[in-house]
């Protein structure tokens, strides 16, 4: 998405089911993925994050060891999905997951799909060029930070061509 704002993310590869991992997805956040993936496809879900987000920002979660990520998957909690428009050519059903910045190892580098990385609070972040559904991610973001998790993992999508939010 050029021009804009975005989190770091990317499919699935199939090795994200395989990969082994430092620490597993703690039972309630495994439990959210399930209600809408696999066991395995939750745990991948996971695993893809953390590599996406190593890949993309430099930042790790978990361990690197011969440019091979352990991924340290009790850090991620998850918090919103979205699923692109119906008439769109490409579509994503992303989940957004959120990690203390306090654990994080190794410093921002862009590897060219991201550019200007940075860290922002929240209140920075909603004055930069952003598409509707990263507005809605930093909104349950904040959320989140203020009352815990939610109930239900918000979904944002499109109706007949209106961005929605269903909580």
């Amino acid at each position: 998405m050029p021009d804009v704002f975005v989190f770091p993310g990317g499919g699935v590869h199939g090795a994200d089911a395989r990969t082994p991992a430092r620490s597993e997805l703690r039972p309630a956040v495994q439990a959210r993925l399930e209600e809408r993936a696999s066991a395995s496809l939750a745990r991948a879900l996971g695993v893809t994050a953390l590599r996406e987000t190593w890949e993309e920002t430099g930042l790790v979660f978990g361990r690197v060891e011969d440019e091979t990520l352990t991924p340290d998957l009790e850090r991620l909690d998850y918090i919103f999905r979205a699923i692109t428009p119906a008439e769109s050519p490409i579509r994503f059903h992303a989940r957004f997951f959120m990690a203390e910045a306090e654990c994080a190892q190794g410093s921002l580098r862009s590897n060219g799909e991201l550019l200007e990385l940075d860290w922002f609070t929240l209140a920075q972040a909603r004055k930069l060029p952003l598409v509707d559904v990263t507005e809605d991610v930093l909104g349950e973001l904040e959320r989140h930070l203020r009352e815990g998790p939610a109930e239900r993992v918000p979904l944002f999508h499109y109706r007949r061509g209106k961005p929605r939010l269903r909580r």
